[in-house]
């Protein structure tokens, strides 16, 4: 069984082991986008649904970044136990991003991992996805992200049918309590990009083009 979180603005609170000699038991928490990377997209256009995964963060000590493979591209990321544009598992912000899925091929799609050891150090995270390429067919992607903890239901947020054409979603926020919580709630909000994602969800943040070829 999972928790389903049906519309926009829906919530459903997480409740992790209390930790023992500064750690948790639980393993770690899985935030994971998948879709439909071909389909009738596909057979109509010859490529295959390319969707990013990405987010915001931000730390209780008042630490903001971002990750996605934009961020991380051109040399720029690393492994889950060293600091880089694609985070840290080990240390903070005990948030790591496994790697950009180019072109759809994985069937697992994207994943971030975050450590449990350091949830009461995260504030917030909004969970997004973006079309690197092409036009945006949403429709067609049945992106669904899952928040996986262990000894817990998984929480989904499904996109559905969505006909916007705009090519940046904000899918779900996770809130952390600091009192071994999260709570995870339901946005769907689509954008024209990071830069106006940002605006609505006031992360402060300034920009400059970006890529990953």
């Amino acid at each position: 069984m999972a928790i389903i979180l049906e519309k926009s603005g829906d919530t459903h609170r997480i409740n992790l082991e209390k930790p023992t000699a500064g750690k948790t038991s639980a393993g770690e928490i899985v935030i994971n986008l998948d879709w439909s990377k071909g389909g009738i997209f596909k057979s109509l256009f010859g490529n295959a649904i390319d969707l990013d995964l990405g987010c915001y963060y931000e730390l209780r000590n008042g630490k903001k970044m971002l990750i996605d493979g934009l961020q991380f591209s051109h040399g720029r990321g690393g492994d889950r136990h060293h600091v880089t544009r694609q985070g840290c598992y080990d240390m903070a912000p005990y948030i790591w991003h496994q790697g950009d899925d180019r072109g759809g091929g994985a069937s697992s799609g994207e994943t971030i991992l975050v450590n449990p050891v350091g949830i009461n150090e995260v504030k917030r995270i909004i969970v997004y996805t973006f079309i690197y390429e092409g036009v945006a067919k949403w429709s067609e992607t049945n992106a669904v992200v899952k928040v996986k903890v262990p000894g817990n239901q998984d929480v989904i947020v499904k996109m559905g049918q969505q006909y916007s054409d705009k090519k940046f979603c904000a899918i779900a926020q996770l809130d952390f309590a600091g009192d071994n919580s999260i709570t995870v709630k339901k946005l769907v909000t689509f954008h024209d990009g990071h830069r106006d994602c940002d605006k609505q969800y006031g992360w402060g943040f300034n920009y400059s083009p970006g890529s990953k070829d």
